[in-house]
């Protein structure tokens, strides 16, 4: 029988690799000689976990000899996993999540279109949190959630003439895409929308239908019960999020509420659900939802930049980039060099000198 005190032991005794070892480019070469078909999903489970070091230490090893790839987050409330995993080993995947007794049977929201190199990297890290909201959870109940909908129930709640439907997604997230009538907030982060939510409907607690979405369901299951705390009467979420609302629309037939694009934390960047462009690019106004990285690697704002201004900028947010970016790689990193690496160099479309980005209300 497994447990935590005999796995580390072992892991101690053979020095097992519990870490990537190999860049992105390793990986992406890898990837290419292999020639196998991947597949992403992603899920949560709010679940006290004990020992989450252990609990890390354990899945990277069983997962890297699966040859999963991605972004994982465990803590002593659960775990937040997106992952890339070769199609061949989906249902070895499953049986490893089975084997584990609050993961058995645990819905895999899988992307609606498939990239081998959404991910090229396994990265499992222990976190104080599987999102981050800032909240003190022992203040109040996380188990009494919202009501879950799927997406016919969610159509009708939207509908509804006394719901307010609110994004509980960041500024850049929404930016893309949208469900019709939302209230998106002008947020950076989780944290910021709890507060601003709050305030905004302060005066409509009891009389006003609060429903939530985000991109797989995790955010609105916190904040579901948060608010249910703070007062709100009606609370509902969507089930699943973004993701598994397509799915539903795709496979049933469902009228689609949602216009844009979906954000999602990975190489793809975004899943297209409508051919609506309901963004413009930051440099030149033109319509466009295309994300992308400042080639500046002291820089690297999130924005968003059409074909044009791509190549005429050399895929940088400035001229002050471009210039940098035509230097050498060893003075680049120079410049880079005793210089703090922050949320305010890692911003995400905030930059002053990104002329048209979208003003939210």
């Amino acid at each position: 029988m497994f447990t935590f005190e005999k796995f580390l032991v072992k892991t101690n005794r053979y020095r097992m690799q519990l870490y990537n070892k190999l860049s992105g480019f390793e990986r992406a070469a890898l990837i290419d000689e292999a020639g196998k078909d991947r597949i992403t999903v992603s899920f949560y489970q709010y679940f006290k976990i004990e020992t989450p070091q252990l609990f890390r230490d354990k899945l990277f090893l069983e997962w890297n000899a699966l040859d999963i790839l991605g972004r994982i987050y465990v803590s002593f409330e659960g775990i937040n996993a997106q992952l890339s995993v070769p199609s061949e080993n989906l249902h070895a995947l499953k049986n490893q999540l089975d084997s584990i007794s609050f993961l058995r049977d645990i819905r895999l929201n899988v992307a609606l279109a498939h990239d081998n190199k959404s991910f090229l990297k396994l990265k499992i890290k222990v976190k104080n949190k599987i999102v981050a909201d800032g909240l003190k959870d022992e203040t109040f109940d996380v188990t009494n959630r919202g009501v879950h909908l799927n997406a016919t129930e969610f159509n009708a709640m939207l509908a509804h003439p006394d719901t307010v439907c609110v994004d509980m997604r960041n500024h850049y997230e929404s930016e893309i895409g949208y469900f019709e009538g939302a209230v998106t907030p002008d947020v950076d982060t989780f944290r910021d929308s709890l507060d601003v939510i709050e305030q905004d409907l302060k005066n409509n607690k009891e009389d006003k239908n609060l429903l939530m979405y985000c991109t797989g369901g995790i955010r609105c299951e916190k904040a579901s019960a948060y608010y249910k705390h703070k007062g709100f009467k009606n609370v509902f979420q969507l089930e699943g999020g973004i993701i598994e609302y397509t799915r539903q629309v795709q496979a049933e037939g469902i009228e689609n509420k949602f216009i844009g694009k979906n954000f999602v934390f990975d190489q793809r960047r975004a899943e297209k659900i409508t051919e609506d462009v309901v963004a413009s690019c930051h440099q030149c106004g033109v319509p466009c939802d295309t994300h992308t990285n400042c080639a500046n690697d002291g820089c690297h704002l999130l924005f968003i930049q059409c074909d044009e201004c791509s190549e005429a900028k050399n895929n940088t947010c400035s001229e002050e980039c471009q210039d940098v970016i035509q230097l050498s790689s060893e003075v680049q990193k120079e410049l880079r060099r005793g210089k703090e690496i922050t949320g305010e160099t890692f911003k995400k479309g905030r930059s002053a000198v990104l002329k048209f980005k979208k003003k939210f209300s």
